[in-house]
């Protein structure tokens, strides 16, 4: 229960009074906490500002799903493999393959000077000559046919000379070239190019090398941030609740704006973060490794209330029950709690009088899902990062390499503010129950 102020005594008013410093230093602690908790709140927007733009760069999309990267990473290889060519040291699995190819020159040969005449207005001389066309051709190609692996030396020999060897090189590499040209993908590129722009890089590589040491820079920042907020907080509740039985008006002040700075902090900022991406793929291509890294398949961090807003927009009944609930449980009560307990510091009687306002103020501690929310987001945090191993377990294949982590997932600092708001709000309904109980016991003495 709160301290009801009395009329001053003369020893009270005189020299010999002591000045309580406690609050003073509490609300110290307070405009600490605040100011940090505003900068974690800013660190935090920052930070995901730049993790989105990390997410975005180094998505599946731009990579292993991208044909221009495999065209990039296939050419040089197929280039190398050009200049390595010798046909010269290759005729004999090339013979077969050239007497192949004059046999079936020669049956074209053949067909094609079988083929029948049109018949002629002059009478039977178009059929004579088809015949003999036919005869002929049938000779030819029967005199040519036993002499085809002298004409296939002839062929790999003029392929084995150096001049020849070249131009067909050249002739490769033309066609590679032109099949490069016209093999692009079809992916949006402008955004992936805005952030190389906007970050001064001249590659993905380079950019995600930099976003990675703001993003580093940023976490040592914001954890001392919000770890002050934390150490703030306690120190501040310290202060005024240990020792004292019965909480003063301003004592209870100061704690519920801890409690509200706490609850903003916790509300307003993202508290877990969700990823999923291939670390490593590797393979060979013509005895060449093809290899790649950190492909982002899905990226998301979310605050209490964006993940209110993305449940309610799915437009599904059970999704629209459960975001509802999530909103109730995390923002509306741990609310309606914080103004109840500032309504009674005007109003102690209705503590008494009013079974709804003591519920809230002092009861709704014991029935809220803070707790069952906590352990639902760690829950989930730890049951997704499973996920990703035993769904995308199918990927690896015989001479790839794949390399899912199953650590991508992070708790963020809003979570552990909200933590924090939800022990300081039962700490300081416990005082003030406790309170009421000293209160009362006093007065029956």
């Amino acid at each position: 229960m709160l301290a009801n102020p009395e009329p001053a005594t003369a020893s009270e008013t005189g020299p010999t009074r002591r000045f309580d410093v406690r609050p003073v230093a509490a609300a110290i602690l307070l405009v600490i906490a605040a100011g940090f908790t505003y900068r974690t709140i800013d660190g935090l927007a920052e930070r995901r500002k730049l993790r989105t733009e990390l997410a975005e760069i180094s998505h599946v999309r731009y990579g292993l799903l991208n044909a221009d990267r495999w065209v990039e990473k296939l050419v040089p290889i197929l280039n190398a493999r050009i200049d390595t060519l010798d046909l010269s040291g290759g005729q004999a699995n090339l013979r077969p393959t050239v007497e192949n190819a004059l046999y079936h020159l020669l049956d074209d040969v053949k067909e094609k000077m079988s083929a029948k005449a049109a018949p002629s207005a002059g009478g039977g001389l178009g059929g004579l000559l088809g015949s003999g066309g036919s005869m002929m051709a049938n000779m030819m190609i029967g005199a040519l046919r036993p002499h085809v692996p002298e004409y296939a030396s002839i062929v790999l020999a003029e392929l084995g000379r150096p001049e020849n060897r070249e131009a067909l090189k050249r002739y490769i590499r033309a066609t590679l070239a032109d099949g490069a040209k016209t093999t692009f993908g079809s992916v949006d590129m402008r955004w992936y190019s805005w952030i190389l722009q906007e970050h001064g890089c001249a590659d993905g590589a380079a950019c995600r090398q930099k976003l990675d040491e703001e993003i580093h820079a940023a976490d040592s920042r914001i954890a001392r941030y919000y770890l002050a907020v934390l150490a703030a907080s306690a120190l501040g509740f310290a202060l005024i609740a240990l020792g004292t039985p019965v909480l003063k008006r301003s004592g209870v002040v100061v704690l519920l704006l801890f409690c509200v700075v706490l609850l903003v902090g916790g509300v307003l900022t993202p508290m877990i973060e969700v990823e999923a991406k291939i670390s490593n793929l590797s393979l060979t291509f013509l005895g060449q490794p093809i290899q790649f890294s950190g492909q982002v398949l899905y990226f998301q961090s979310k605050s209490v209330l964006e993940v209110f807003r993305t449940l309610i927009t799915m437009g599904q009944p059970e999704m629209w029950i459960v975001g509802v609930l999530v909103l109730m449980f995390s923002v509306v009560f741990p609310t309606l709690k914080v103004f109840t307990l500032a309504f009674c510091l005007y109003r102690p009687a209705w503590l008494k009088q009013n079974r709804l306002v003591r519920f809230f103020a002092l009861e709704s501690s014991k029935w809220s899902m803070a707790d069952v929310m906590a352990l639902a987001i760690f829950m989930a945090f730890v049951a997704f990062n499973g996920l990703i191993g035993n769904v995308m377990g199918h990927l690896q294949a015989a001479g790839t390499e794949l390399t899912i982590p199953t650590n991508s997932s992070k708790i963020l600092p809003g979570y552990y503010l909200f933590i924090g708001f939800c022990l300081a709000s039962l700490l300081l309904s416990k005082k003030l129950e406790h309170g009421i109980r000293t209160v009362q016991d006093r007065v029956r003495a």
